[in-house]
C-alpha cells in the first residue's frame, strides 16, 4: 500500500508533469491522467508506471486520502461520493472530490491557486469593480462545473478585501481561496467541518453580523430563501448556480418554488437581484484558456422582464445586447471581441453562440474589414501595375 509519502510525491508528479495541468484524475480502469488546458492527457511515470489503475489501487489512494476525516467515510458511503481540500508539503493546494462508479472509487483532483489574484490580474471585465461596490442585495455566478466561477467571486471578494472595511462570511465545498485579511475582516467556513449544510450555515451566518456573504452554491429552496432574506435585510450576498445564460438562471430560482408563488417569487428576486453573471472558458488561440461573459445588471428594463416574464421584445438578452451603459453583454458580444482581437478560433466562437446567426454575420463582417485591411494600397505597391 502507498505511504503517505509515495502519494504526495505521486500527485506532486503529476500537478508537474507539464506547464498547464488544472485536474489530475485516479479513475480504475485507465493509466493516470491529467487535464491540460482543457484536454485529457494520459501520463506514464517512470516510478509509478501504471499501464491500467486497478480497483483496489484507486481505492487505497481514495481512501489514504479520507482517513483524516472519518466523517468523508459516512458521506461516501451513504451519498457516493465526498468533497475535501488536500494540501501537498510545498503547499500545492487541491480541491479533491472521490466517487463510486461501478463498485469502484474514483478521484478527481482540481488545482488551486495558492494565491487570490485580482480582478485586474484576472483581466476581468471592469464593470467587476462595480459590482464589488455593491452594498447589498444578490449576485449569482452561473456556468458549469470547471468554468472559473470559484475563481472569479474570489476576485471580486479581494476587491472588496483590499477597499472595504467589512466583515467578510464565506460557506464554501470546500473552502479554495485562503484569503488573508486586507482591510476586510474574513471568516471561511467549510461544508462538513464547520457547519452541515449550506441552508444552516446561511441561517447561522446571519446571526454572525456579516456585511458581505459568500454562498458556495445554492442547490435548493431553502437555501434560495435565506439568500433572498439575506439580500433583503442589507447584506450583500454572492453565490453560484449550475445554470447557463440569465435567461436560463431566472427561471431556475423561479423553478424552486410552485406555480402558485411565481409572482411572490418574481417580486423578491425583481427587487434583491443585483447581477447575473455567466461564465464559460474557452481554449486560446496560442495556448491556455480565456473566459467569456455574458453580464445582466438589474435595471428599470430587467426588473419588468423578471416581473412580467419574458416575452417577443422583451428578453434578457434584448436588455443585455442593449445594455452596454450599464455594464452588460451578451456571450455572443463577447464572442464577436475575442474573435475580433484574434484570441479565440472563428469555429469555436460560432459553437459557442446563442444566436448563431448574428455572431455569424458579425465574423463575415470582420473577415471582409480584414481583408480590405491586408490589400496592397497604390502607395505599398509603388504606384506600378495599379491603374
Amino acid at each position: 500500500m502507498l505511504t503517505d509519502f509515495d502519494i504526495k510525491d505521486l500527485f506532486f508528479r503529476l500537478v508537474n508533469v507539464e506547464p498547464g495541468v488544472s485536474d489530475v484524475f485516479i479513475l480504475s480502469g485507465y493509466p493516470f491522467q491529467v487535464m491540460v488546458y482543457g484536454t485529457m492527457k494520459n501520463v506514464f511515470l517512470e516510478d509509478f508506471y501504471v499501464d491500467r489503475l486497478t480497483p483496489f489501487q484507486t481505492e487505497a489512494i481514495a481512501f489514504n486520502l479520507l482517513k483524516d476525516n472519518p466523517q468523508l467515510f459516512l458521506k461516501l458511503f451513504k451519498d457516493g461520493y465526498a468533497d475535501f481540500s488536500y494540501f501537498l508539503d510545498d503547499n500545492t493546494r487541491f480541491r479533491v472530490n472521490v466517487f463510486s462508479r461501478q463498485k469502484t472509487y474514483n478521484i478527481i483532483m482540481r488545482k488551486l491557486d495558492s494565491r487570490v489574484k485580482g480582478i485586474d490580474e484576472w483581466g476581468l471585465p471592469e464593470v467587476f469593480y462595480k459590482i464589488a461596490k455593491e452594498k447589498f442585495g444578490i449576485v449569482l455566478v452561473t456556468g458549469a462545473t470547471g468554468q472559473g466561477k470559484t475563481t472569479t467571486l474570489a476576485a471580486i471578494l479581494h476587491e472588496i478585501n483590499k477597499t472595504q472595511p467589512v466583515h467578510i462570511l464565506t460557506l464554501e465545498d470546500p473552502i479554495e481561496y485562503l484569503h488573508q485579511p486586507i482591510k476586510a475582516t474574513i471568516n471561511q467556513r467549510e461544508l462538513g467541518t464547520d457547519f452541515s449544510s449550506y441552508a444552516e450555515g446561511l441561517r447561522a451566518a446571519l446571526r454572525e453580523a456579516p456585511h458581505v456573504i459568500l454562498v458556495g452554491e445554492i442547490r435548493d429552496r431553502e437555501t434560495m430563501d435565506i439568500a433572498l432574506m439575506a439580500a433583503e435585510t442589507g447584506h450583500l450576498v454572492f453565490s453560484t448556480l449550475h445554470t447557463i445564460g440569465a435567461s436560463q438562471t431566472i427561471n431556475r430560482v423561479i423553478g424552486f418554488y410552485p406555480p402558485d408563488e411565481e409572482n411572490f417569487i418574481r417580486q423578491r428576486l425583481a427587487s434583491s437581484l443585483r447581477w447575473v453573471i455567466g461564465q464559460k472558458l474557452l481554449p486560446k488561440i496560442g495556448g491556455g484558456r480565456i473566459p467569456v461573459f455574458d453580464i445582466l445588471y438589474n435595471n428599470l428594463r430587467v426588473k419588468e422582464i423578471i416581473l412580467t416574464g419574458e416575452s417577443e421584445g422583451k428578453t434578457f438578452y434584448d436588455a443585455m445586447t442593449q445594455g452596454k451603459p450599464f455594464g452588460m453583454q451578451t456571450f455572443d458580444q463577447h464572442l464577436i471581441e475575442l474573435y475580433e482581437k484574434n484570441l479565440i478560433e472563428e469555429e469555436l466562437a460560432v459553437y459557442h453562440a446563442l444566436r448563431k446567426d448574428i455572431v455569424g454575420r458579425q465574423i463575415d463582417l470582420i473577415k471582409k474589414r480584414r481583408e480590405v485591411k491586408e490589400e496592397p494600397t497604390y502607395l505599398e505597391l509603388g504606384g506600378k501595375g495599379v491603374k
